[in-house]
């Protein structure tokens, strides 16, 4: 990621939303090539101590070759949109603002108990709004774990992390007015949300 001074935070609560905002997202890995798959992510744990964990399908490209050996990439794109040239005071580049948090790290296994627990943490969290809400409980433990057979549950211990957040801070005020107030009267959903990002910067 290229992370300029001006768009870097360390802010852990950013990254804690845009991770929670963006659960479903990308695990990068090299082993001999390139494979990146989409993941349902968790983040576990306080500022000082934390990890991300996660499952595949042991079918998948990326389950089959990643290892505890090398370094895995999880990149998550929060809030993001379109900044048009049009909406400057003067002549400049169009642009793209947004928020992104790249986490590296290393990978070690769950066990069984591991997988039953964060399988169901991650049920309880995604069928929570459901009139009718299906838990591992009401799915049976026998069906459960034939199912997590075909599975294999990762943490994944950080070894480097970059959080950025470009939202326009290389403008001067009266553009970034300009640029919030385009956004504000769009009807795209996520205009609004990046004027709202630019507001609280």
């Amino acid at each position: 990621m290229h992370l300029p001074k001006l768009f870097k935070t360390e802010n852990f609560e950013i990254l804690k939303e845009i991770i929670k905002n963006n659960s479903f997202s990308n695990l990068i890995i090299y082993n001999e090539k390139i494979l990146t798959t989409r993941a349902m992510m968790l983040l576990n744990g306080n500022e000082n101590d934390f990890y991300i964990e996660t499952h595949l399908n042991r079918a998948n490209p990326v389950a089959r070759k990643i290892d505890a050996e090398n370094e895995v990439l999880c990149e998550f794109l929060g809030v993001h949109t379109y900044i048009s040239s049009s909406w400057y005071d003067h002549t400049n580049v169009s642009t793209w603002n947004y928020e992104q948090v790249q986490i590296y790290g290393k990978v070690e296994f769950m066990n069984d108990i591991q997988l039953y627990n964060h399988l169901n943490k991650l049920t309880n969290i995604y069928e929570a709004p459901q009139k009718c809400p299906m838990t591992l409980e009401k799915m049976g433990k026998e069906f459960v774990e034939k199912e997590m057979k075909g599975a294999i549950g990762l943490n994944i211990i950080p070894t480097e992390i970059k959080i950025k957040q470009k939202f326009s801070q290389n403008r001067e005020e009266k553009n970034n007015v300009r640029i919030i107030s385009h956004l504000e009267q769009s009807e795209d959903i996520m205009d609004k949300k990046v004027a709202k990002k630019m507001r609280e910067l």
